[in-house]
């Protein structure tokens, strides 16, 4: 079972440093007002690419050998996963491919290559455009580079969370979005390293809870996974995300997409923040009493990234 202490996200930090941003926390008086929390938000909308899928990369390809290095990477991903690999591999000179489905949206596309990646596009859904980086590493020798089940990129994403204790060491709690489980993981284990008291609340969709079910189960589930939100569409969890979880992290609450897009569009309002869907989602806890902390409790709630779609954004006012 993996398991990193405060030196070994130490260490991450040290590998990435000179290519990331240190990001803010960020009081939010509405929310704290509305919650009656001390509330902080962590600020990785502000991140290069756009979210913190840069941090994991970097830690990865800074220690990759010379030789898997000259062969490049290749990774399957529509979002800010791609981004992230095609930055960081390009910081380390290292050959990267993305592969995408052919629907992917252009700006997706354009930006990916924009940062220095090839882009395969292959078809329908990411299942079949996995399945293409997967025979790449067959056929070119490319190193696939999972997008959260991978230890390195864990201990990369964790970099956050000690950001956050370095910052706000009297932390009582940090809410974290789940996807596939790979920044909670990280994250959880850099605040527990720092504070074994402060507790680690994750958030997901209700429309796809899939490691909600996992703990619940006490094993790996892969479910049907409903939500639209790219972010916390998972249908089955990372296994080593899984098993720092099942450690680290004190509780899971869900809730759905409809209300999680509500949440989004009241931090652009009041918070005058551009964040994406998964981002959004520890503010949905909070703003719709979800965490059951004493009144005054500090809590940062990690906003994740900032990518949104405009395309869905235009269609995001429910009735």
């Amino acid at each position: 079972m993996l398991t990193l202490t405060l030196d070994d996200f130490d260490l991450a930090r040290n590998r990435i440093a000179e290519h990331i941003h240190w990001t803010p926390l960020l009081g939010s008086q509405q929310l704290s007002e509305r919650t009656g929390f001390d509330v902080m938000l962590k600020a990785e909308c502000f991140q290069k690419v756009g979210s913190y899928k840069i941090r994991g990369p970097l830690n990865k390809f800074a220690q990759m050998p010379a030789d898997q290095k000259a062969r490049g990477v290749v990774c399957s991903s529509a979002g800010n996963h791609a981004q992230g690999v095609a930055l960081a591999a390009r910081i380390h000179g290292i050959r990267a491919v993305v592969c995408m489905a052919t629907n992917a949206t252009p700006a997706k596309v354009a930006a990916t290559k924009a940062y220095g990646a090839e882009v395969v596009l292959h078809g329908s859904i990411w299942d079949e455009a996995n399945e293409k980086a997967k025979e790449l590493v067959e056929k070119e020798g490319l190193t696939y580079v999972h997008p959260f089940d991978d230890a390195q990129l864990i201990a990369g994403q964790g970099t956050l969370g000690l950001e956050v204790v370095r910052d706000w060491p009297e932390l009582d709690a940090i809410i974290v979005p789940i996807g596939g489980g790979g920044l909670i993981a990280g994250v959880s284990m850099a605040v527990k390293s720092h504070n074994p008291g402060c507790r680690v609340i994750g958030v997901e969709s209700s429309d796809g809870p899939a490691m909600k079910r996992s703990v619940e189960a006490g094993s790996l589930q892969t479910i049907e996974c409903n939500t639209i939100i790219d972010g916390l569409r998972v249908r089955r969890c990372g296994e080593l995300n899984f098993s720092v979880v099942q450690r680290f992290v004190d509780e899971i609450v869900t809730l759905p997409d409809k209300e999680i897009f509500e949440a989004m569009l009241w931090t652009m309002e009041r918070c005058k923040l551009v964040i994406e869907g998964a981002a959004a989602a520890p503010v949905a806890a909070l703003l719709h009493g979800l965490i059951k902390l004493p009144r005054g409790s500090r809590i940062a709630a990690v906003m994740s990234g900032g990518n949104v779609n405009l395309d869905q954004l235009r269609n995001l006012r429910w009735n």
